[in-house]
């Protein structure tokens, strides 16, 4: 391999990188990972997973050809950090090596130096500043001004693509469309997110670009500015509005926490993949197993569900068909409390060229996939009064459903997408009340 063998995986948690747990590479999709004895034994008790509590865990065994075998598959929550789109395409062309789906260890190894999250790999900051080292960019690292950035679109993102993959945190963002991490301080100027100390940030941000050149990806992007606005204004959980400058979505991060007196809080973020263990990207699972997942980490169980069923119905009445596993995830506050992020990458997929499918569905437990949420209601495995409550609440949901389009126009939603979601809209208000039957047990 050549690549690091072993790494040690660093905390952020009041203003220092804590080492963590180590993680040793033994081939390039099996890894033996531990809590590091000094990290057990002292003051800070912050898992490198929700999954997994900090602790002295025996080496975990699965069922092999001849009987118990050592299971030295990655750890569910690496996967979140695997680098995706064209930080990867940079990875692998760097480390020059080919792709493939289990290709694991060297890309975190290499490329876990600024993902979301409060997570990084201590060999990923030194090949990060190896790479520095080799391609320096004063631009990037002196600052630019908004108007560099949107004005020269072109010229600009040409420019950190080819000098500044690494420092703009490109592959610590999953996602097929293109997308930076830029940071600015309290003068104005703008950064490339590894460039700026934590003491000197004033905002976070990600910029999105669309997906390919049609007139349809522009169309995804720039609607998804009007998609979060709406989903603001029906009451779910959302951060900062994002604001849209041409062909760039400006979206506020909400991993990161600008102090008061200085210096940058980096919040724990876990994708429902992760936390339902899912090894790999694109694996088929349903709803109720993420559900499920995102049930045993919550700190307000039954508030997170109804945010959970809120947003599908979101989902389903304005087709955002890109609904997979990675596209939901968990945060942990700075009190401490675990709940779902923001609502984030919501847009109207159904518009994207590439077609993208629903991939996560209500099933029963044959595998049978639930055709409404009176189904689902129904057969949903919490306790009776829980049910109540959710069929109730959903119902009173059903009233904001109903009046969606006038909404959505409201919130500056594109006239042609709102009337090829009128349908579903109508379907998934009367869906919902239909649940009314279930209000009173």
């Amino acid at each position: 391999m050549n690549y690091p063998t072993t790494a040690t995986i660093e905390v952020h948690h009041a203003g220092v990188w804590h080492p963590a747990a180590t993680l040793q590479a033994l081939s390039y999709n099996r890894v033996r990972f531990s809590y590091l004895d000094q990290y057990v034994f002292g003051d800070i008790s912050l898992p490198v997973s929700l999954t997994l509590p900090v602790g002295l865990w025996p080496e975990p065994k699965i069922q092999g050809l001849v009987g118990m075998e050592p299971d030295y598959r990655p750890p569910a929550f690496l996967y979140d950090l695997v680098p995706q789109g064209r930080g990867r395409r940079f990875l692998l062309s760097a480390l020059n090596i080919q792709d493939s789906d289990e290709m694991i260890t060297p890309l975190v190894m290499a490329g876990a130096f600024n993902p979301i999250g409060c997570l990084r790999l201590n060999t990923a900051m030194h090949f990060y500043a190896q790479q520095s080292d080799q391609n320096p960019d004063p631009q990037m690292t002196e600052g630019v001004s908004l108007a560099d950035i949107t004005q020269r679109s072109d010229e600009f993102l040409n420019h950190i693509a080819l000098h500044s993959m690494l420092a703009t945190g490109t592959t610590g963002v999953q996602g097929v469309a293109p997308k930076f991490l830029l940071t600015s301080d309290h003068n104005g100027r703008w950064f490339a997110d590894m460039a700026l100390p934590d003491a000197l940030a004033h905002e976070h941000w990600l910029v999105k670009l669309p997906r390919g050149k049609s007139e349809d990806d522009r169309a995804v992007l720039r609607n998804e500015a009007a998609y979060l606005r709406l989903a603001h204004s029906v009451g779910l959980r959302c951060h900062h509005a994002p604001v849209l400058r041409g062909d760039m979505l400006f979206v506020r991060r909400f991993d990161r926490t600008v102090l008061p007196n200085g210096g940058v809080q980096r919040l724990h973020q876990e994708s429902l993949a992760s936390i339902a263990g899912q090894r790999g990207f694109g694996i088929p699972v349903s709803q109720q197993t993420l559900l499920a997942a995102m049930r045993s980490v919550v700190t307000d169980v039954t508030g997170n569900t109804l945010e959970f069923m809120k947003r599908d119905v979101l989902n389903l009445a304005l087709r955002n068909t890109d609904n997979h596993a990675r596209n939901t995830a968990v945060q942990r506050t700075v009190e401490g409390v675990v709940q779902l992020t923001p609502i984030y990458d919501f847009a109207p997929m159904f518009k994207d060229p590439e077609v993208v499918s629903r991939s996560c569905q209500w099933r029963d437990k044959n595998g049978v996939k639930q055709s409404d949420w009176r189904q689902v209601i129904e057969q949903l495995e919490v306790p009776d009064q829980e049910r109540v409550f959710l069929a109730t609440q959903l119902t009173e949901f059903a009233k904001v459903i109903a009046r969606l389009d006038v909404v959505a126009k409201d919130c500056g939603i594109d006239a042609d997408v709102i009337e090829q979601c009128a349908r579903s809209i109508e379907t998934q208000a009367r869906q919902l009340d239909d649940l009314r039957v279930l209000c009173h047990g």
